[in-house]
Formats: C-alpha cells, sequence, structure tokens
C-alpha cells in the first residue's frame, strides 16, 4: 500500500516500485505457499488463499496499468542531442546503434542524463532471461548508476524504438515517429542494404572503383573521349592518364606552371674541396636512389619516423617534386610528410623481372606493381600467365617487364581474345633482346616441353607432307580427270552442233539452188510482172576484216540508191537498213523519190508520195549486238520482228532477194522468207572475189592480166615467184602485193625493186645479148639467181604498205599475206594510168549484160577508187564490151549469179606505143556505183547505152498548139533528139566538220549557193544521206552535159562545202582537198584529149579537102 501512495506521489520512480512491489509480491507469495503446504497438521486456522491470489493479482494489473501510463508521458517527450560545442558531449559512435540518447535521472534533480546505448554486441535477449536483479544490476552499469530502472520489457522497446528514430534507414522509423512525435515523414523507397555480421569476415574492397577509358574508345581511338568529371579530376593528371581518360601522347599545359624559372647561384671554385658541415637534417630530394637495389622502397612507407624539429623542417623544404605536386591544377596529392614518401612518389612506373620463365612473388618491385594494381589484378594475371607462358615456352633467361603497359594490356583484352605476340612483346622493356631469342631457329624447342613440342612438330611437318602431296596429286588426277571429262563433252556437244550446223547449211543451200531453178524458169514472166525486190547490202566479209572496218553499218549504208529501182513502175522496193534512219532521212528520201513523175515530166507540182511503194525495215538485233561487227544478213536472221513485217509485206507477191557480199546467213534469211536470191552461193562468192580466185576467172576468159603470179602462201615462194617474175619483165619498175581477202585497196603494198637491184644492169646486157632467145627459161637461170639472192633484202628494206592505218609496216603486211595468201603483180610501166570500172549482171536464165561503167577517181590514193565518172571515156566501147563479156561468160560457167563488177586498168605501152587494157580486180557483189547509176537514172529519166558507152535522157517534150491541127503543107517534125549526159558520183565523202550541222542546215546552205538539182534541165547536184547520228559521211551525184562540166560541178561543190563548214582553225578530217586535187587532173587530161581530137578532126578535113581538089584537078 504504501509502494502504491509512493508511486501517486512521486511518479518519476515507478520504475523502482514496480520492482519492490514485485519483489514483495513474491515473497509474500511464497511464504505464504511454504506455510500451508507445512502446516496442515499444526495449524488450525484456514487462510483464503484464493482471496489473497485475487488481490495480488489486482494490484499487479493497477501497477501494471500505471508504469503504462508513466512510460507513455515520458516517451512523448521530444528529445534533443547537446549542442556540438558542448565539453561534455560524447563523440559519436561509428555505428547508429551507439547513438546517445536523453533520459529522466531522478537524481540530478529532475534533469536529464546522456546515455550512450550499449553496443550491438550485447543481445537484448539476453537480457530478457535474466533475473530482475541481474537486469537492474545491468541497466545501472550501462547507465552509470542510479536506483531506479526501467522494466527490461520497456528497456528493449524503448531502445528499439530510440534506433528506429534515429536511423532514417530503419523500415519503422516513419510509423515511430508519427506515432511517438507526431510527425509524417515522406515515403522513401529505398533498398535495405543487409549488414554483415559481425562474426563472419567479409573480403573486398572498401573504395569505389574509379572511372576508366570506355572499350569503345580503347577500340576506336578516333571516337571522342568522355568528359573528364570533377572527382577524376581530383585524383590527378598521373591518375587519368593511367586510367586513359587522358592520352598517353597528349601535350598537357600546367597553368601556372610547375617549374619556376631563377637565376643558377655561381659558386666559388675553392668551396669545392671544403668538407661540408652536417646540419643534422637530410633531405631525399638531392639523393640519388639506386632502383636496382634488392631492398624496397615500399618498406619505408610502414615506418613512421617520429615526429622531431628536424622531421617538421624537411616538411617545409620543397623539392622540384613537391612544387610540381602544389603547382599543378590536376594533382589532389597531398605534400609528402616523409622522405620515403616522397621517393614513392618520383617513381616513374612499376617495372619488374621475370627470369627463367618465373616471378618471385615476394620481389619489393612486384609486390608494390600487385598492391598498385590490386583493383583489376584478375585481368592483370590472365595476360601475366601469357607471358610468362611465353618466355617459358622459348627458354628466355631474363625479361624485364613495364607493370604499366602490362596493366594497359590487361584491360584492353580483358572481354576479348588472348593477346597475340605482337602485344605480349610491347610490354618487354628489352624487347630487342627477347625477340632476338624468339627468332633463333630451334629456340621454342629448349623449353620445359621442348622435346615434346619438337616430336610432335615433326610428327606434323611429316603428316602435312604427305597429306599435301596425297591431295595436290589427288587434285591434279581429278583436275586432269576434269579437263578430259569436259573437254570430251564440249567436244562431243560442239562436233552435235557442228553436225547439225552442217545438216541446216547444206538443207539452205539445197533450198537455195531449189529455189535458184525456179527463179530461172520464171524470170521473164517476174520481169514483166509486179514484183518486190528485198535489198540486203549485207557485207559478208571474213570477220577478221569486218572487225578491222572502221563505222561497219555506215559502210553497208552506202547503198541507200538502191531505193531508185522504184523507177519502174512494177517494181516495189523493201530495204534493210542497217543504221537506224532519222527523221530527216526519211523526208529527204520521201521527198527525192516523189520527184520522179516531175521528172518525166520536167513540172516542179508533178511530184507524187512514193512512200507506198518502198519501206526501210531496221532489224532488231543491232541493240542486241552493239559490237559484234556482225554483217546485216547475220542482224536480220536474229531480228524476228523485222523478218515477219517483210514476210507480211511480200504475202502473195512475187519476190527475190538482192544481197550485197554474199553470207552464209543470206541463205538462212531466204529460207525464212521462202524467196529466191539474185546472188551466188556463198562459198562461190569467196572463192573467185578472192584476187587469187579472180585470176583464175581472167586466166579462163583468156583476157589480158598483169604479169604476176597468185596463190603464194610461204617466204621462199614469194622470193622465188618476184625473182621470176622481175627477171621475165626487166621494164616493170615497180611490184604490187595484194592480199587475197581484202577489199578497195586496203591491203595492197608495193616495191620499187628495180630501183634498188644492183644486178639491174648487168641483167640488161644479159637480155640484149640473148636477143629474143630471152623467152626461153633456160636463157634467165644465171640473172634468175642473182637476182633472187638480192630479193630478200629489197624486199624487207624497200617494202612499202599502201595503207599505213590497216598495216603500219612491212612486217606487218607480210604476216597478213602469208597467213591468207596473196598475188604479186605488175604495176603498169607507164606514168599515166586510167583505172576503170564495169558493172555486169548475169539474170537467172543466163543472160550477160552490162549495167553501168566509169572511170575511177582516186582520192586516198592510187589504188583506192574514191569515185567514178560516168560513162567511161578511156577505152573503146567495143573492147571493154568483149573483154567484160568474157569474163561474165567464165562467171557464168562457174555458177556466178548476179551482180558483179570488173576492174581494169589502161595506159599506152612505152615499147608498141598502143593502148594497154589489163583486168585486175573482181568483185561478185552489187557495187556502189551500180546503185549511184540507179540514182542518176531515176533523177535524169535515161538510160544507159552499154554498147556505146553513152547515157541519153530524153528531151523535154514540146507543148503542143491549141488548135491541135496540121496544116497541109508542112512537113512533119522530126523526132527530138536525147540528151547526153555525164555524171560524177561517189559514195565515199568524209567531213568531221558535217558532225556540227544538221542536214536542214545543210541544204540551206546548199540552196544559197546553188548547189542543187535542175528539173528541166535534168542537171546537178543530188545527195545521199547515209548516217542519221554522225553525218560525217555523205554521198553526191552531179549530172552534166559535159564530162568537163560534171567535173568540174562536183569540184565546186565540195570545194563550197568545205569553205562553209570549216574554219582556219578547225579543218577536220576529210578527203575532200585530195579530191579536188585528182579531178583538176582529170580535167586537164580531158582537155587535152578534147584538144588532141580537134586537131585530129580538123586534120582530116584538110586531108580530104586536099584529095577532093587532087581529084578536081585530074579530072
Amino acid at each position: 500500500m504504501q509502494a502504491a501512495a509512493m508511486m501517486e506521489r512521486r511518479p518519476e520512480e515507478v520504475g523502482e516500485i514496480l520492482v519492490k512491489v514485485q519483489e514483495d509480491l513474491r515473497q509474500l507469495r511464497d511464504r505464504l505457499v511454504h506455510q500451508v503446504g507445512h502446516g496442515e497438521g499444526q495449524y488450525a486456522e484456514v487462510i483464503d488463499l484464493k482471496a489473497l491470489e485475487n488481490a495480488i493479482e489486482r494490484t499487479e494489473v493497477g501497477v501494471k496499468g500505471r508504469t503504462h501510463d508513466v512510460l507513455r508521458m515520458i516517451n512523448n517527450r521530444v528529445q534533443t542531442l547537446p549542442a556540438v560545442d558542448f565539453t561534455g558531449a560524447t563523440p559519436q559512435p561509428r555505428y547508429p546503434e551507439m547513438a546517445p540518447y536523453e533520459q529522466y535521472d531522478p537524481r540530478l534533480g529532475g534533469q536529464s542524463q546522456l546515455i550512450i546505448r550499449p553496443p550491438k554486441r550485447v543481445d537484448s535477449r539476453l537480457l530478457a532471461r535474466r533475473p530482475v536483479a541481474q537486469l537492474t544490476q545491468l541497466t545501472k552499469g550501462l547507465q552509470g548508476g542510479g536506483p531506479l530502472t526501467e522494466a527490461p520489457g520497456q528497456m528493449t522497446k524503448m531502445d528499439m524504438s530510440m534506433k528506429a528514430v534515429v536511423n532514417p534507414e530503419n523500415t519503422q522509423n516513419r510509423q515511430v515517429m508519427s506515432d511517438s512525435y507526431g510527425i509524417q515523414l515522406p515515403l522513401i523507397n529505398k533498398r535495405e542494404t543487409k549488414q554483415p555480421s559481425p562474426s563472419k569476415l567479409m573480403r573486398g574492397t572498401t573504395v569505389d572503383h574509379l572511372a576508366v577509358l570506355p572499350r569503345a574508345n580503347r577500340v576506336d581511338p578516333q571516337i571522342p573521349p568522355p568528359p573528364i568529371a570533377d572527382r577524376d579530376a581530383r585524383k590527378g593528371i598521373l591518375s587519368l592518364m593511367e586510367r586513359g581518360l587522358i592520352p598517353p601522347a597528349a601535350e598537357l599545359t600546367l597553368d601556372p606552371s610547375p617549374v619556376k624559372h631563377r637565376v643558377a647561384p655561381l659558386h666559388d671554385p675553392a668551396e669545392m674541396f671544403q668538407p661540408k658541415k652536417a646540419d643534422g637534417r637530410f633531405n631525399l630530394a638531392q639523393v640519388k636512389l639506386d632502383v636496382s637495389s634488392n631492398k624496397s622502397l615500399d618498406s619505408m612507407d610502414t615506418k613512421k619516423p617520429e615526429k622531431t624539429p628536424q622531421t617538421a623542417d624537411s616538411r617545409i623544404t620543397k623539392t622540384p617534386l613537391q612544387v610540381k605536386t602544389f603547382e599543378a591544377q590536376l594533382q589532389p596529392l597531398p605534400p609528402p610528410t616523409t622522405p620515403a614518401s616522397t621517393v614513392n612518389f618520383k617513381r616513374s612506373g612499376h617495372r619488374f623481372a621475370i627470369q627463367n620463365g618465373g616471378i618471385r612473388d615476394e620481389a619489393p618491385d612486384f609486390v608494390a606493381f600487385r598492391q598498385h594494381y590490386v583493383l583489376s589484378w584478375g585481368s592483370i594475371i590472365t595476360a601475366l600467365e601469357h607471358l610468362l607462358r611465353l618466355l617459358r615456352d622459348f627458354a628466355v633467361p631474363l625479361a624485364f617487364i613495364n607493370g604499366d603497359k602490362l596493366a594497359d594490356l590487361a584491360l584492353e583484352f580483358e572481354l576479348e581474345k588472348a593477346p597475340t605476340k605482337e602485344n605480349l612483346l610491347s610490354v618487354i622493356v628489352n624487347r630487342d633482346d627477347v625477340e632476338a631469342i624468339l627468332r633463333r631457329p630451334g629456340r621454342r624447342f629448349l623449353g620445359p616441353d621442348g622435346e615434346h613440342v619438337a616430336a610432335a612438330k615433326i610428327q606434323a611437318m611429316w603428316k602435312r607432307y604427305t597429306a599435301r602431296s596425297s591431295y595436290v596429286s589427288y587434285r591434279q588426277r581429278k583436275w586432269a580427270a576434269g579437263v578430259i571429262a569436259i573437254s570430251w563433252i564440249m567436244n562431243i556437244k560442239m562436233a552435235k552442233i557442228r553436225k547439225q550446223l552442217k545438216e541446216t547449211r547444206l538443207y539452205e543451200l539445197d533450198s537455195y539452188r531449189r529455189r535458184r531453178k525456179v527463179f530461172s524458169d520464171s524470170w521473164d514472166k517476174i520481169k514483166q510482172s509486179r514484183r518486190t525486190i528485198i535489198h540486203i547490202p549485207s557485207l559478208g566479209y571474213s570477220q577478221a576484216v569486218r572487225d578491222s572496218i572502221k563505222d561497219f553499218g555506215i559502210k553497208q549504208n552506202t547503198q541507200m540508191s538502191r531505193l531508185c529501182d522504184l523507177r519502174d513502175p512494177q517494181v516495189d522496193v523493201i530495204y534493210v537498213s542497217p543504221v537506224e534512219m532519222s527523221e530527216e532521212m526519211l523526208q529527204y528520201y520521201s521527198k527525192l523519190l516523189g520527184l520522179r513523175p516531175a521528172v518525166e515530166s520536167g513540172a516542179v507540182e508533178d511530184q507524187s508520195d512514193m512512200q507506198d511503194r518502198y519501206k526501210i525495215v531496221v532489224p532488231e538485233a543491232f541493240d542486241k549486238f552493239p559490237s559484234h561487227s556482225m554483217c546485216l544478213a547475220t542482224h536480220l536472221k536474229y531480228s524476228p520482228q523485222a523478218l515477219q513485217r517483210i514476210r507480211n509485206l511480200i504475202k502473195g507477191k512475187e519476190a527475190y532477194i538482192v544481197p550485197g557480199v554474199m553470207h552464209k546467213d543470206d541463205l538462212a534469211v531466204s529460207q525464212i522468207l521462202d524467196v529466191p536470191i539474185l546472188g551466188s552461193e556463198p562459198e562461190v562468192g569467196h572463192l573467185y572475189t578472192t584476187k587469187s580466185g579472180s585470176k583464175r576467172i581472167f586466166a579462163s576468159a583468156k583476157v589480158d592480166t598483169p604479169p604476176g603470179e597468185y596463190d603464194i602462201y610461204s617466204l621462199q615462194q614469194l622470193h622465188e615467184s618476184l625473182a621470176l617474175l622481175v627477171t621475165e619483165n626487166l621494164n616493170v619498175r615497180r611490184w604490187l602485193f595484194k592480199l587475197d581477202d581484202e577489199y578497195m585497196g586496203r591491203g595492197i603494198a608495193y616495191c620499187d625493186v628495180v630501183e634498188h637491184l644492183n644486178c639491174y644492169k648487168w641483167a640488161i646486157k644479159e637480155q640484149h645479148r640473148y636477143g629474143e632467145k630471152w623467152s626461153k627459161k633456160w636463157a634467165h637461170e644465171p640473172a634468175l639467181i642473182k637476182i633472187q639472192a638480192e630479193i630478200p633484202d629489197i624486199l624487207d628494206q624497200f617494202g612499202v604498205p599502201a595503207n599505213r592505218k590497216r598495216f603500219p609496216t612491212w612486217d606487218k603486211f607480210l604476216e597478213a599475206f602469208l597467213s591468207q595468201g596473196g598475188i604479186v603483180e605488175a604495176c603498169p610501166p607507164s606514168e599515166s594510168v586510167t583505172t576503170l570500172s564495169a558493172d555486169m549482171l548475169i539474170e537467172p536464165t543466163g543472160k550477160i549484160r552490162m549495167v553501168a561503167n566509169g572511170d575511177q577517181i582516186k582520192a586516198e590514193g592510187p589504188f583506192v577508187s574514191w569515185g567514178l565518172s560516168v560513162p567511161q571515156s578511156s577505152v573503146e566501147p567495143q573492147v571493154l564490151n568483149e573483154c567484160c563479156m568474157r569474163i561474165g561468160e567464165s562467171c557464168r560457167t562457174r555458177g556466178v549469179l548476179g551482180y558483179f563488177s570488173v576492174d581494169f586498168v589502161t595506159f599506152i605501152d612505152p615499147k608498141t606505143m598502143e593502148q594497154v587494157l589489163w583486168a585486175t580486180d573482181l568483185n561478185l557483189s552489187y557495187g556502189d556505183s551500180t546503185g549511184m547509176r540507179e540514182l542518176m537514172l531515176y533523177v535524169t529519166s535515161g538510160t544507159f547505152d552499154a554498147e556505146n558507152c553513152v547515157i541519153q535522157a530524153p528531151p523535154l517534150p514540146k507543148k503542143e498548139k491549141k488548135d491541135g491541127r496540121r496544116r497541109r503543107g508542112e512537113e512533119e517534125e522530126q523526132p527530138p533528139t536525147p540528151l547526153p549526159r555525164y555524171a560524177v558520183m561517189s559514195t565515199q565523202l568524209l567531213h568531221s566538220n558535217l558532225t556540227v550541222i544538221h542536214y536542214s542546215v545543210f541544204f540551206q546552205m546548199c540552196r544559197a549557193h546553188g548547189i542543187g538539182f535542175d528539173i528541166k534541165e535534168k542537171q546537178g547536184t543530188v545527195f545521199t544521206l547515209l548516217d542519221s547520228f554522225r553525218r560525217e559521211h555523205i554521198g553526191m551525184l552531179t549530172v552534166g552535159e559535159s564530162l568537163q562540166g560534171a567535173l568540174a560541178t562536183f569540184a565546186r561543190n565540195m570545194s563550197v562545202i568545205h569553205q562553209e563548214i570549216s574554219a582556219p582553225n578547225m579543218q577536220g578530217e576529210t578527203n575532200f582537198k585530195a579530191a579536188i586535187t585528182d579531178i583538176e587532173g582529170i580535167l586537164g587530161t580531158t582537155i587535152q584529149n578534147v584538144e588532141r581530137e580537134q586537131q585530129e578532126v580538123e586534120a582530116q578535113e584538110e586531108e580530104e579537102e586536099k584529095q577532093q581538089q587532087q581529084g578536081l584537078g585530074g579530072t
């Protein structure tokens, strides 16, 4: 009861009251229980134990309730810590569990006292299990003593509450602050880090990892480096360079500079020999350290020198390294405190030695290196193992390693593949010595496992050798078998294809022969009926010749005048063009062909549209084979659309093909279209078009030819043939060499043998000495031997190709001559030589007739025909006709059909002074001159008289009188006389400046200078357009009343065109000038011939007059 009253009076001592009441009640209960148990027989009174226990229980309940009220009152107080400058403050413990808290103490007169919590090692569960007395003593010991303390449970609860209050990371902190003090703290979601238990030892670093250069920058140095944070900058420049944040080769500028310049003091030389007095202090900045010493400098760091005035002074003294430390901006290291730390700071790097493939772990250098790079030691030890293995395998006795480079290498290859040998050698200081050891032959076999490595190497090399030999042999056999198999398969396939092609060619040839027979039987009917002529101006030369022709498509298109076959009203024309036709060209030919009615009537307004009678077809295969140099017949063969169009145009009509130079594909086109060809078989045409083949035709026709030899295929045969020809014809000064398979004078060379023959004079004397017997073979032998000995050197030195573009040197020409064969013939022994051509036609019925003839104009060389003057006026027409008919008959007997042309040369023999006509060349094809003759007859509406070599144009019809009646006395008028006409034509005009103007501008220019054609007079100039894109090539025809007028008009036209399209500094590539020069020479010769004829006529008239006078006098 007293305890209860004391509790009411002094609520602050509730702890002591509770303990005392609990003790009294416990003793009373024990005593009563003891008395009851031992006094059953002695005491008669009965004690009501139940009521006593109830009273004690009520007391305990009341005390407990009061205790809770007191504790709640105490806990609701806001506790504050003393100020920082409070002298009696207890230092803050390391752990939050040791944080101090304020507790009420009645002994201090109502003041609070600062209580320090027990350390964490005091377990509250042990306190709860101890007796109350022990708990009281323990609590008093912790609080510094006191009569009253809290109950153990309340003490524990209060302790846990205070822990939650002072530890913000505690999960109960927010709840306790709200329940006890009414403070609502914000909710912070933060993961709770588990504190390691004191009983378990944890290993690891206690500092955060420093930032290093990212891996992307290490792989690609071109990537901009990351910015340096302030935290990294405070670590110093050396740390930044070691971590790669600053490149090793970067130029650093310290502002202000750590190096201070000052005047160096000059000392007296006598002081050098005076002993220095020790002042008791030392400065290791002036001591030169022996780095190679076995003593580790790191051991100096563990010794802490006593703080003496001397050491203090030594710290104040600044060394050069210390000045750098203080004054550098990015150097956060503190000033050194001991000489040992100064020495460590001055070390430039970590180096250690590897001796015989091993490292001493206790070596100070290695220990210092390991301690410095302890954070990345895992990757370093991996790289170090690779380095040790390399040095051990090659038995390197000693190698010095740069630890810093090794750390960089380990960092670089940490997550990548193993470092290479070159990478490992880069960290070795004495790299040259180590590389010299590694390069020694057999050094790899001196390592620990050298014998096994050597044995494995020998086995591997032997196995490699045997396997390689077997593999190479297998590959060779396999390759040979593959080559044989492929060759055999290709041979079989090629043989099969050849057989099929041969059968196809034979079938096409048989079809050609059958159609030719039918064609010959119905030729007369076809000529009198409506027919369609398919013109295919193809040049079916050999592939080598086609490849060498520049602008091959334009060369095939020089016969655009074939369209003029429309002059026969029964003929329709289909022209297959080898080039694309522009709109300007189509319009020009439409107008040109529409002049036919106007020419016949003499009225310009009578022009008509002829487009329904002719069609121009361009094969589409030109786009598929742009650079194959295929002839037009081949392109047409592989152009199904063009063939189908032609088939539709000739459907139900009589038609036949007029080819150019025959090719095998002409037979294929004929087979596809099922129409005959007015031409020879390809093999026949190629055989007799060659120079040697033409010689056979001329020999069979028995016409005069130049002295020569054909079918020459060897050099010895060439020398022998030439020596024999020179011996037999000593009067021939120049000899010509012609290739068999060439055209238009491209394959000709010449040599003036007589001028360079040393025995020529002697041979002439021998010829005079033998006289008429010189024609005998036995008389030639002495001269032949000497001439044959000189021929090889003469040809090598003085042989000249006529076409330098085709054959630059004699050796090139001789190589081609011997490869395809050729002929040797004499050049006419005269200074005045005229070349003429005759165009012939062998009809399917076998009839032979001359189509045209003319004298050739030379512009590009003495052996190249550039144009013609029609008709020819160099040879008597009867002589020319007789020779041409003989040649035509010889060709007909050999199966030649269609158009062909013969070239002749004529000159005055210096011995007999008679005119000589030699047949020199034969072309079994439709010539350019034949097409130009058709154009001439088309625009003049004339006819060609082959027997007399005359072209006649019909006179203009006279206008009839209006009354139309004729008087009786008038006599009938005589029929008008035909007008003679002469023409000059060429399809080889070339001028590169024509490219810069269009055809419309060109014709305006010609019209301005009076270049045109007069329909009434049937004379003037007509052009043939050959190319629609480059426009460099054109053809021109001039018609006049006389040969001199036609030649003069032709020369004037070329001169005007050249002057109009050329400038002094832009002459361009042209053959106009050479043609004008040759025409002027022909004009001079023509004028002389006319004057001579006039003189002969006058002389003849004078003789006739004299004879008449003599006859009159006699009578």
